[in-house]
């Protein structure tokens, strides 16, 4: 089937629209990031760069680590921009661009968050490094996409519960990292759980400057969340997203959390570059 000019859109050279990349740029292990700044960081240990590229907070730098090749991008804050980042990106590798039809042979990529959170568990220090086991959805975003089959209902049902989820509320959807990747980047070093992944970074992460919360008790009644041992650890603003887009398109995903805050404690790291900096050779040793 033919995809309209106004679904997937191209620039006069030919690239993808936001991301401001074609086909040839893409490689099938791909690195995000936060932080347009956080790319350099990472390429800097690159044996080569071939490709650099940046529109608006997008920017991408393909190259060759230790003899694999790699593209690393940041999607800038949030959900909506990983909506574009993962469409887009799954367009480069899955749709001819000649034709505008979906190729018949799909490529998978293997998609690896490095990013920074606040932990919620007392237990959890700042700068230390978690894998997020889960997504926890509280955005509504991927509600746009048949997404059900592919979320653990019997995690959501006792959430709802544990917290008396406002109806009013998007609701609750829990995806699961990738098994494969999980364990390429699991160790005895690296912290475990759901992560929660947020629309906004003040009311709805439970932070008060000068407006009142709607549930005043939530980041409490995540801190307490516990089925058969799973509890929530962190809070961001991209995981669920990732993990729940890679699914619908036949990707592999998973999030690895500088933990630069410990929201329980109310503490915050002195030395947070180099807690990301660590996450990023020990991401890098890994793949």
């Amino acid at each position: 089937m033919l995809i309209k000019q106004s679904e997937l859109i191209l620039n006069p050279d030919g690239s993808i629209y936001h991301l401001n990349l074609k086909p040839e740029h893409v490689a099938t292990t791909v690195l995000l990031v936060g932080d347009q700044n956080r790319v350099d960081k990472i390429t800097k240990h690159f044996d080569a760069i071939e490709f650099t590229i940046q529109k608006r907070e997008f920017k991408t730098q393909t190259g060759i680590y230790q003899g694999k090749r790699i593209s690393v991008i940041s999607t800038g804050i949030g959900v909506d921009n990983i909506d574009i980042v993962l469409n887009e990106l799954d367009a480069l590798v899955n749709i001819d661009f000649a034709t505008r039809e979906i190729k018949k042979n799909l490529t998978r990529l293997d998609i690896i968050r490095i990013g920074t959170s606040g932990a919620i568990q007392k237990e959890i220090p700042v700068n230390s490094f978690l894998l997020s086991t889960y997504g926890l959805d509280t955005t509504g975003m991927l509600h746009a996409y048949n997404i059900v089959s592919q979320c653990q209902n019997k995690l959501k049902k006792a959430f709802v519960q544990h917290t008396s989820w406002q109806r009013n509320k998007a609701t609750p959807l829990f995806i699961k990292a990738n098994d494969t990747l999980k364990d390429k980047f699991d160790s005895f070093t690296i912290y475990k759980g759901i992560t929660v992944t947020s629309s906004g970074f003040y009311g709805p992460q439970g932070r008060i400057l000068r407006l009142a919360l709607q549930d005043p008790e939530l980041n409490t009644k995540f801190e307490t969340f516990n089925i058969e041992g799973l509890r929530i650890t962190n809070m961001e603003m991209e995981t669920s997203a990732i993990y729940g887009l890679a699914k619908l398109l036949g990707h592999r995903a998973v999030s690895l959390n500088a933990i630069l805050a410990n929201r329980t404690n109310g503490t915050f790291s002195r030395q947070s570059e180099k807690v990301i900096d660590d996450l990023i050779v020990y991401t890098l040793d890994r793949l």
